[in-house]
């Protein structure tokens, strides 16, 4: 009895020890030790769920026949051949040959047919098609092709009308008469995560009805830097020419995306396509389809991202908030109190990111609607009620930018170097009636003009440019050199790395520009 009793909690601690290494990770994870913490990739912390297809193979059955291929013709323009003996026959007298030599007479410039193929997938039975509106636009960007036909997936064709067509998110809605046609429902994309499988179907390289499998790569990607349609899923399933247009579709073969894009150092698939959100086509879509053009918010200010340099210059995190540039008069921000120089940082309650930016969340604000609007200026945040507005049309919008001088050098003076120290590497001067008509800037604008610039410098680096006009430096307001060298001056004793430079050039708006200040 006395040895059993010895050797009873021996064999206790066998025991425990036995049941911690036959199930040690579930011990970690239950008590929560220190140190205890579990790969990401942890077999017991990802668990495959059911329903991961071993083929594609109905799925892609099923949703082919509402998937179309487009093909658009158009007549272009073609510069004449210059015949060498029309100069010939001018000089001694003789007759050009007819139908040459007679630009601005009777004669028609001469023409090609030009034509382009792409994808796009029926969203009706009575045949309104869904597509990308640059595979019907002219040539020249302006106007439309001459005709648009499009083949089913029996090969069956039919000429298309336009409905609608909307270049702000490069989306088009087409008609062809029929009935009884197979058709596709979009889906809910903001419930698409990073990792789910995704199918593509479209005509790469005219190739009709061609299927690609991949995942989702990665949500909300911007490659334009800013705009309200700046936001893309991403695929690796294989997106070539030709899919423009074409579905992509979620595993309950619902359309998530519109293919519209890839990028590419060879213009052919590497792996990185992009698609338009259906949470932001279908409105879109929807629009078009009553006869109406789509709605977006405009708060009337143009944006910045903050970057490294510009948020150090201003004390502020990089990539939270957006900078305004300029402010339109009488739209929605000026008449909230919204300045140039402000930093947006969050709207109707959601951060201001390079995920969330403020042209899409205002674009997807009704028109009318008063939002919160927190910014910071000088350093304090402030909040301001506005009525977001109705945007402009892309013309309107176009019609406020301007054009710049080609006579700049004419009229500066020889370099008058900053005082050394500035270490911004920039020659300026004082602005003068002379300048300003030559540079074609506004009769009131205010600042220095920059005579010269070190091409070793970060602010060539950043683009600017001999005849560049420095505005004002850390949101200080400049018509002296001196006083551009008093504020690098105070930035740097401030322990600042970069100024923000406040440029205009020509009739262009005004651009914030962050420049490293050099340690020397």
């Amino acid at each position: 009895m006395s040895s059993t009793k010895e050797f009873r909690p021996v064999r206790y601690a066998y025991g425990v020890a036995m049941a911690l290494l036959l199930g040690g990770t579930a011990f970690s994870v239950a008590t929560g030790q220190a140190g205890a913490q579990v790969a990401q990739n942890a077999p017991a912390a990802i668990v495959p769920k059911a329903g991961a297809p071993a083929s594609f193979a109905d799925l892609a059955a099923r949703l082919a026949p509402a998937v179309v291929n487009i093909s658009t013709k158009q007549r272009v323009p073609v510069k004449r051949q210059v015949d060498p003996f029309e100069e010939f026959f001018r000089r001694f007298g003789g007759q050009v040959p007819q139908g040459q030599g007679q630009e601005g007479g009777q004669e028609s410039p001469p023409t090609r047919e030009a034509g382009s193929l792409g994808s796009g997938f029926i969203i009706s039975p009575d045949g309104y098609i869904v597509t990308n509106n640059h595979l019907i636009q002219g040539v020249n960007g302006t106007g439309t092709v001459d005709s648009i036909t499009i083949t089913l997936a029996d090969r069956r064709e039919f000429p298309a009308r336009i409905i609608g067509r909307d270049t702000t998110s490069d989306l088009a809605l087409l008609k062809i008469e029929g009935s009884n046609l197979p058709f596709v429902n979009f889906g809910d994309s903001t419930r698409a995560r990073v990792g789910d499988w995704v199918v593509a179907i479209g005509n790469p390289y005219g190739l009709g009805g061609t299927v690609t499998a991949g995942i989702i790569s990665a949500l909300h990607r911007g490659i334009t830097g800013g705009g309200a349609y700046d936001r893309y899923i991403q695929t690796d399933a294989s997106i070539n020419m030709g899919n423009s247009g074409g579905p992509m579709f979620d595993m309950a073969g619902n359309v998530i995306g519109i293919n519209s894009a890839l990028i590419s150092p060879t213009g052919a698939s590497v792996g990185i396509g992009l698609a338009i959100p259906a949470e932001a086509a279908k409105p879109v879509i929807d629009s078009l389809r009553r006869g109406q053009r789509p709605s977006r918010g405009y708060l009337g200010v143009s944006l910045q991202p903050l970057d490294e340099n510009i948020a150090d210059s201003l004390g502020l995190p990089k990539d939270r908030g957006e900078l305004v540039r300029s402010v339109v008069p009488g739209e929605a921000a000026a008449k909230a109190g919204i300045q140039q120089g402000d930093v947006i940082v969050k709207v109707a309650g959601r951060d201001v990111t390079p995920e969330e930016t403020l042209s899409y969340i205002i674009a997807n604000t009704s028109v009318g609607t008063r939002v919160p609007v927190e910014f910071i200026r000088d350093g304090r945040r402030q909040t301001v009620q506005v009525q977001v507005g109705q945007r402009p049309t892309d013309e309107e919008l176009a019609r406020q930018g301007g054009g710049v001088g080609d006579d700049e050098g004419q009229a500066m003076a020889e370099e008058a170097p900053v005082a050394p120290g500035t270490a911004l590497g920039l020659s300026l001067q004082p602005l003068n009636p002379q300048i300003i008509r030559a540079l074609n800037l506004p009769a009131d604008v205010h600042g220095v003009v920059v005579t010269s610039i070190d091409p070793s410098s970060d602010a060539s680096e950043k683009g600017l440019r001999r005849g560049d006009v420095i505005v004002s430096v850390n949101r200080q307001a400049v018509t002296t050199p001196a006083q551009v060298l008093a504020a690098v001056e105070a930035a740097r004793r401030a322990g600042r790395t970069s100024v923000l430079l406040l440029v205009k050039r020509g009739q262009t708006p005004e651009a914030f520009v962050g420049v490293d200040i050099a340690s020397r």
